[in-house]
């Protein structure tokens, strides 16, 4: 028998596992989670995808 998991799904759920043994920060939990979206191409990866390059943009501003 073939199971399978979506990539977002399995993203999301090593991000919580992540954070309750207190692995890795907020921050950095979101944005694994954030990149399950683009891994997986769902139909959230493109906007996802627009808004991580326009904070890189963002923050390669600031000094």
């Amino acid at each position: 028998m073939l199971v399978t998991v979506s990539t977002a799904l399995l993203f999301a759920l090593i991000t919580i596992v992540l954070v309750r043994a207190q692995r890795v920060s907020a921050g950095a939990a979101t944005l694994v989670w954030l990149s399950g979206f683009t891994a997986a191409g769902t139909g959230l990866a493109r906007p996802v995808n627009d808004a991580l390059t326009t904070l890189v943009g963002f923050i390669s501003t600031l000094h």
